[in-house]
């Protein structure tokens, strides 16, 4: 009885007007904007000129002034499904004893008032709930047994109104929880796949941590040992002197423990330390020749005076180049690839781009990562990157990552230099040009 009153009773006649279709709906969507704006209008539409067809069958059945006007009643229950859908239900049912004693001649419902009843549950419960409906139905064929126990009549419609509604709300209940349920899966993908970035993130960030890890013991190993050397290098060194030198290497050797000890909260189970120092721009041709062995033909160009960069700026922009040729290889089979480093003041720009397939693309296989790793490295380090499709239907991938402070030049010689390692036409022209833009952006 709770649910009666929840249903039926309670703001049975409040104002709830039926809300127009979405725009996006799977037939609306296909139809001109113009067409579109007035689509979404019909249901009501179809409501309306419902409770006309009613209005006007009723006159056509009846030439008397009274019975006329009672043919009003069920036009009247059908248009108000549209603002006032519970209280349209309670009209159309408190109206049946009315029409039936002075109108039709069927009982307890004529094939007018028959209709309009029937047009009336179904709109009411597909603008409510199934238990609605359910609870609609019963009074239904309450008021309808009553009436043919009040007053018995050869021919009653009770049992045909029960089949035929019965029905009618099924198929209306079924649809109601197919939408619902596809709005539960849209509900649920969309929590999923905010819940995947934040894992791929926090992924790419243990990823990041662990590379990241040797850079930083490796420095502070050599703070340590040169702390603990530095007093033997001067002759009678003062007490003071070499106190600073041991208060310098426990506080190295303490932030190496610890440093093993974050590590080994962001470590998986299955991880393993590599067992080389991590890689830096000076082995990309490495990279560059195990691709060529894939079958991805690749191009190198360098601008600018190459030195020696952070060995953080070397491990994340080596990582962002191996990831993108990664991307290619699977992604875009059969396309070339080319690889540009422009070295400027202020820092070091990228630039990787591919041309478009030429075989056939499989489906991924990979979790979706590269780009949110890549993202990530560039991030952390203060600079700026862009991904995205070329014009020519290939991906690129550009990133400036600062430098602060000045570098030692690899090569012995300062002057700026350009260097090609291609295996088809080199593009100086447009590295030297990507150079620029990131000394402008720097």
């Amino acid at each position: 009885m709770g649910g009666l009153r929840q249903a039926l009773f309670h703001d049975a006649f409040a104002y709830r007007p039926m809300a127009p279709l979405r725009e996006d709906g799977p037939v609306i969507r296909h139809l001109p904007r113009r067409m579109r704006d007035r689509a979404v209008w019909a249901p009501h539409a179809l409501v309306a000129l419902t409770a006309l067809v009613v209005f006007l069958a009723g006159m056509s059945r009846s030439n008397h002034p009274i019975t006329q006007l009672l043919t009003l009643l069920p036009a009247v229950a059908v248009a108000m499904t549209l603002i006032r859908p519970v209280g349209a239900f309670w009209v159309s049912l408190a109206m049946t004893p009315v029409t039936a004693f002075f109108g039709d001649h069927e009982w307890p419902w004529g094939p007018t008032t028959f209709f309009a009843h029937l047009i009336v549950l179904v709109v009411v419960a597909a603008r409510t709930r199934p238990r609605t409906a359910a609870w609609m139905w019963g009074l239904t064929m309450l008021l309808g047994t009553f009436m043919e126990n009040l007053v018995w009549r050869p021919g009653t419609t009770t049992v045909a109104m029960g089949v035929v509604s019965a029905f009618a709300l099924l198929v209306v209940a079924l649809v109601q929880t197919r939408r619902d349920a596809e709005r539960e899966v849209t509900v649920q993908r969309t929590v999923t796949a905010v819940e995947r970035d934040r894992r791929t993130l926090l992924e790419e960030r243990t990823t990041i941590a662990r590379e990241l890890h040797d850079v930083v013991a490796h420095h502070m190993s050599v703070v340590a040992i040169q702390a603990e050397a530095a007093p033997y290098r001067v002759e009678n060194p003062p007490p003071e002197l070499e106190q600073a030198f041991a208060t310098i290497r426990e506080n190295a050797v303490a932030a190496l423990t610890e440093l093993r000890r974050v590590l080994g909260v962001v470590r998986a189970e299955d991880y393993q330390a590599p067992d080389a120092p991590q890689p830096t721009l000076a082995q990309l041709d490495g990279l560059l020749a195990n691709v060529r062995e894939a079958g991805l033909e690749t191009e190198k160009t360098i601008t600018g005076a190459v030195r020696e960069l952070p060995q953080g700026v070397e491990l994340s922009a080596y990582r962002i180049i191996q990831e993108a040729l990664s991307n290619t290889l699977r992604h875009a089979p059969g396309a070339g690839a080319r690889v540009e480093i422009g070295y400027v003041l202020g820092g070091v720009g990228l630039r990787i781009v591919n041309g478009p397939p030429t075989g056939p693309v499989q489906p991924s296989q990979g979790a979706g990562h590269g780009v949110t790793g890549m993202r990530e490295r560039v991030a952390m380090l203060n600079g700026e990157m862009t991904a995205g499709a070329t014009g020519e239907g290939g991906y690129e991938i550009a990133a400036f990552i600062p430098v602060q402070g000045g570098t030692e030049p690899r090569e012995q010689d300062g002057t700026p230099t350009v260097v090609l390692d291609k295996t088809g036409p080199a593009s100086a022209g447009a590295a030297n040009g990507a150079a620029a833009g990131r000394a402008g952006t720097a």
